[in-house]
């Protein structure tokens, strides 16, 4: 899976920097690499809801992981979990994957074949361009 393998936490975002303010948090917003796809991100989401604090990442945008922390010190080791869950998350979603693929090679049928895109598909396939 071309792009998948390599999504990856890259930063913070610039737009919503950790801030120290009165609530006894701080809001930590950790950018990817690249969007993630949104089968990607419900993988990401089940991974981490066992986590100390709330993580999540949303589906729609693929780009943000959101969470929150009470003190700086456990900036640090979050951020370790995190690349962890990212990294076991990427592996796992390759494999369901290629599961998948091979599945669909096993029943002689190709993943494109199926839905919108495989009547497409064979509309293409049947169109006449002969005199």
């Amino acid at each position: 899976m071309e792009g998948i393998s390599d999504i990856k936490i890259c930063g913070l975002d610039e737009m919503r920097p950790p801030r120290i303010r009165k609530e006894p948090y701080i809001n930590l917003y950790f950018k990817l690499i690249h969007k993630a796809p949104q089968d990607w991100c419900d993988d990401f989401n089940r991974l981490v809801s066992k986590m100390k604090y709330q993580v999540r990442i949303d589906k729609v945008t693929g780009l943000f992981i959101e969470t929150w922390v009470r003190k700086p010190d456990e900036i640090e080791l979050l951020l370790g979990s995190l690349k962890e869950a990212v990294s076991t998350c990427n592996d796992e979603y390759i494999k369901r994957v290629e599961a998948e693929r091979r599945a669909a090679a096993n029943t002689g049928s190709k993943l494109e074949d199926e839905g919108a895109q495989g009547q497409l598909n064979r509309i293409i396939a049947s169109l006449n361009f002969d005199d």
